[in-house]
């Protein structure tokens, strides 16, 4: 057994200001994305979309907060935030969902390209082979936090958590960082260097496909070792809720897979 890392999660305070280890992740992975999008536009001379990096940036940076909180009231406790509206509001508490957040990514880009008549996919690609940054760090954070962590279990790595009880538990926010994280963004952004030119054969769009059903797959294996949520449990099937959206994420991975090819195809 490995002993946890006790680690505070406030970085420091100014007075009633707390600097939160969890919101310096937040703070990292989007820098991270927007260095590594104006990167690629200016690689592949993309001017348009450099001109319009940081309006578009500020569009879904509001896209993850809204979609995240949106989406962990109604998909992880509707239930409660119907009795207790206003708390709706009070993200200082914690409660984010990864799935809500990729919905309110997914909106916010396609609404800002509509109106200023960016290439939404071409765009999409660049910005999702970024995503997995942010991902990882994230997992870092509720690590640190002591959040999140996994189901019990005998192996030698196994942790005793702050608030998991006296059983050794899976520190499945890092099994997520490496996965969701490290070996995601190694193979999107080889993957989008060989071949995002390769409009014939890669069309734009190829790119969200694979986050989409890579992503969900990692993040399906992983919930078998992820301690479900305790207001939910096994929602169907012996299956938690992180399992089911992450269903839906590779179903809607292949289903735009083939919307993607025959329009590529139509073009």
């Amino acid at each position: 057994m490995l002993s946890y890392p006790h680690i505070d999660p406030v970085i420091f305070s100014l007075g009633p200001l707390h600097i939160r280890w969890y919101g310096l992740m937040y703070v990292l992975g989007f820098l991270a994305a927007y260095l590594l999008v104006r990167y690629q536009a200016k690689k592949f001379h993309w001017q348009e979309l450099d001109a319009h990096l940081d309006n578009l940036n500020l569009s879904i940076i509001l896209g993850v907060i809204l979609g995240g909180r949106i989406g962990y009231v109604l998909f992880y406790n509707p239930g409660y935030y119907l009795q207790h509206p206003l708390e709706i509001f009070a993200t200082w508490q914690g409660g984010m969902s990864f799935h809500g957040g990729c919905i309110g990514v997914l909106a916010a880009g396609f609404f800002y390209c509509r109106r200023t008549g960016l290439d939404y996919w071409k765009g999409a690609d660049l910005y999702v082979v970024t995503v997995p940054i942010g991902l990882g760090l994230g997992r870092i954070g509720n690590f640190i936090n002591g959040e999140l962590f996994g189901r019990t279990t005998e192996l030698p790595w196994g942790m005793v958590f702050p608030g998991g009880g006296p059983l050794p538990r899976h520190p499945s926010q890092l099994y997520e960082a490496l996965l969701e994280g490290v070996l995601l963004f190694v193979i999107l952004w080889t993957v989008k260097e060989k071949t995002w030119q390769q409009k014939k054969a890669w069309p734009h769009g190829t790119m969200v496909v694979l986050f989409l059903i890579l992503y969900g797959i990692l993040r399906f294996c992983v919930e078998f070792v992820r301690q479900p949520d305790p207001q939910l449990g096994k929602v169907l099937l012996g299956l938690t809720m992180g399992q089911l959206l992450s269903l839906g994420m590779i179903l809607l991975g292949l289903l735009l897979y083939v919307v993607r090819r025959k329009a590529s195809s139509a073009s």
